[in-house]
């Protein structure tokens, strides 16, 4: 155990974000993407919810401060100016525990799936809330 850590960070998940480097992405998914298929490694974390996953990882790691959207989202098919219930609790989430605050921003299905796939990783969370997907972009610690 370590101190001043989420409990759901768990030991391969702190790899993977330590691992990363400046400018690497994470995807936050939920239980409906295909994050095994896609290609990169999948970390699974069932149990819990890609809220509790957001804010556990931005407690210990920096959004990218260089790029005008380190954050994410897909946008919802056939309705573009959406904005699901899980992606409004992203945006208070990134609000409240951010180091960088920022506006998510929205990519189309497809285009949302093709930049996943050249992710980090992808941690599959239990989420079962449609639209709970969220990419995020590692910044620096100045």
């Amino acid at each position: 155990m370590l101190r001043n850590l989420d409990p759901i960070l768990s030991p391969e998940l702190l790899y993977a974000l330590r691992a990363m480097g400046h400018g690497d992405e994470i995807v936050i998914a939920d239980a409906n993407f295909p994050g095994t298929s896609l290609g990169p490694d999948c970390i699974r974390a069932d149990g819990s919810s890609a809220s509790a996953v957001l804010r556990a990882v931005l407690s210990v790691m920096p959004l990218d401060s260089f790029v005008p959207d380190p954050a994410l989202t897909m946008q919802v098919v056939g309705d573009p100016d959406a904005v699901p219930e899980a992606v409004a609790d992203f945006q208070r989430i990134i609000d409240e525990v951010a180091d960088n605050p920022v506006p998510i921003q929205a990519l189309e299905r497809f285009a949302f799936y093709d930049r996943a796939a050249t992710a980090f990783s992808i941690i599959q969370t239990g989420e079962r809330r449609l639209y709970g997907n969220i990419i995020l972009k590692k910044g620096v610690i100045g």
